[in-house]
């Protein structure tokens, strides 16, 4: 079993976040616009499903790893935006 972690978007993700899952988490924090008046930015939780790393972001956005390893962002159809 693997515990995750949690960091603030546009932050450096954690060391033991893959390069393919830690590519598509910073192509979504390119896509965050900053807050002009100063509010914190969302939070990423990096959690293991059945050993496969999967980080969602608080406003329900969700990247993982394909077959082929490659990063894939959605939308958590659970968040009401989906």
């Amino acid at each position: 079993m693997q515990l995750g972690t949690r960091w603030t978007s546009g932050d450096e993700p954690p060391a033991g976040v893959p390069d393919a899952l830690r590519r598509g988490i910073r192509a979504v924090d390119e896509t965050i616009p900053a807050d002009q008046l100063g509010q914190p930015r969302p939070r990423w939780t990096l959690t293991w499903l059945e050993g496969k790393p999967l980080a969602e972001l608080d406003t329900g956005v969700i990247v993982s790893l394909n077959e082929d390893g490659e990063a894939v962002a959605r939308n958590d159809p659970e968040d009401g935006f989906g």
